[in-house]
């Protein structure tokens, strides 16, 4: 996957919210609430000193990933996206996790098929059913970096 991933920015909103098919406020206040981290496209060119704009009509994002501290858990929080860019997304949390000696959970609804073969596949091993999301079975996953 050629993409990027750097921190997500309040202009990042509305791209956030068509991949979570969620409100562009709600997406704006998760950037605010939230560690969350994007991958885009990698910008054309390869002269290092041209700035990218992330307000820009090139930009397009492939994925985001939000997450946050409990305890010693590092709970992901939401997941969406392209399932190479979940994968390459989910080792922010992974990272984060290793280094404060803490686990990670998600929980994933059942309907989802790319984000449970994304968690899958990078590692992250099902514990058994999760809380109802909006009326549907979820999936609750655990990984121990450590």
């Amino acid at each position: 996957m050629d993409a990027d991933v750097r921190d997500a920015v309040e202009a990042d909103a509305p791209e956030l919210a068509a991949i979570a098919d969620s409100p562009v406020d709600v997406m704006r206040n998760v950037v605010h609430d939230r560690t969350v981290r994007v991958a885009e496209k990698k910008q054309g060119g390869t002269d290092p000193n041209v700035d990218t704009d992330t307000d820009s009509a090139d930009s397009s994002l492939l994925g985001f990933v939000s997450f946050d501290v409990s305890g010693q858990t590092v709970h992901v929080t939401q997941l969406g996206g392209s399932v190479e860019a979940c994968e390459r997304l989910l080792g922010e949390p992974v990272r984060f996790a290793a280094r404060e000696g803490m686990t990670v959970e998600f929980v994933v609804s059942e309907a989802d098929d790319d984000v449970r073969e994304a968690v899958e596949n990078a590692g992250f091993t099902a514990d058994g059913p999760g809380p109802q999301f909006d009326g549907g079975p979820t999936v609750r996953y655990s990984l121990d970096p450590n």
